[in-house]
């Protein structure tokens, strides 16, 4: 992708953001769907195009409607602590903690806490450094109705 091309400028950076996968893998027992909506709550709050699509294009890709979702009581979970978090993670609503307390373990919390650290940096690097967008993502971008 272009956003792995520019961070290889530093190999460095190029591995940090690269602990998205190791974290992912952390987080197995969240099925790919919840973790999409998820990381697709958080690309939205940042305004950040590029992962905003790739996530889109993750789920068109295995045969859902991103713009029609029905959501499962998990993801529904997942969207609005996404959003809550990039909104002011000062302030996550005590009812979100409540469910997430309830359903994940303390290590699960604290990866997934983690892994959207990373989603919030990915978006904040590609929307400051102007990362090109994926030529290949252009079929699966959020079209804007007039």
């Amino acid at each position: 992708t272009n956003m792995k091309r520019t961070l290889l400028h530093s190999p460095q950076a190029h591995r940090i953001y690269a602990e998205w996968f190791t974290l992912r893998a952390e987080l197995a027992s969240i099925s790919d769907r919840p973790i999409w909506i998820f990381s697709h709550a958080i690309s939205k709050a940042c305004n950040s195009k590029i992962a905003i699509t790739f996530f889109r294009r993750a789920l068109i890709n295995n045969g859902f409607d991103p713009d029609t979702l029905e959501l499962s009581e998990e993801e529904i979970l997942l969207d609005a602590f996404g959003k809550a978090i990039v909104a002011d993670s000062n302030a996550i609503p005590s009812e979100i903690w409540t469910q997430l307390k309830r359903r994940y373990d303390a290590k699960t919390l604290v990866d997934l806490v983690a892994f959207a650290g990373i989603m919030i940096a990915t978006a904040v690097f590609n929307n400051v450094v102007e990362v090109e967008f994926d030529p290949e993502l252009e079929a699966f971008a959020e079209r804007v109705s007039r």
